[in-house]
Parts: structure tokens; sequence; C-alpha cells
């Protein structure tokens, strides 16, 4: 059962999903900024795929598929990748900036006493 502490760590530090994202270091931010932009971009990619595939049946006309890639797959992959870039970038220095004030109010404590 989830206690109301529980959420606001949640809020705090970022959970999408289940999965704690204030608790990624550096190298899984980065992983994880770059898998949620190529899946973007596939499925993307994908969809967009299926719909010259409809309209050229539809229609009867000769398609480029190349501009699924061109035109809809790698603009919106780039976007959502510098999005989650970012995204998972400042949840890192949060995580950084909150530890860095930890230990600095940890040290004042022990030189207090």
């Amino acid at each position: 059962m989830t206690s109301f502490h529980d959420v606001e760590r949640a809020r705090r530090e970022g959970v999408l999903f289940g999965i704690p994202l204030g608790d990624l270091g550096w190298f899984q931010s980065l992983l994880m900024g770059l898998a949620t932009g190529f899946a973007a971009f596939f499925l993307t990619t994908f969809f967009a795929i299926m719909g010259l595939l409809f309209y050229s049946q539809a229609t009867h006309h000769a398609v480029d598929f190349a501009w699924s890639y061109r035109r809809a797959g790698f603009p919106v992959g780039v976007f959502v990748m510098a999005l989650a870039l970012s995204y998972f970038g400042f949840q890192w220095v949060r995580r950084m900036r909150r530890r860095a004030h930890q230990r600095s109010d940890r040290a004042e404590h022990q030189t207090a006493h």
C-alpha cells in the first residue's frame, strides 16, 4: 500500500510508469534518452509507411516510401530524443544537486556537534 510519503517522493524525484527516473545515473539517463528517441523514430516510421501504403492502394499513385523516413520518422525521432535527453538530464542534475545539499547538511551537522 502506498503512503502519502511515497507519493510525495515520487512527485519530487520523478516516476514514469513506476520507474524511478530520479535514481538513474548519468549513463542510464543517456541510454534511456537515446532509446526513447529510437523508439519514436521506428514507431513513427512504421505508421508513416502504413499510411503511405494505404494511400498508394487507395489512389493507385506511385509513392516514394523514403518520405516516411525523411519527413516523418527522422524529425519526430530527433525531437523526442531531444526532449527525452533534456528531461533525463534535468532529473540527473536535480539528483546531483540534492545529494550535494544533503552532504553539506550532514557535514554542517557533524561540525556543529
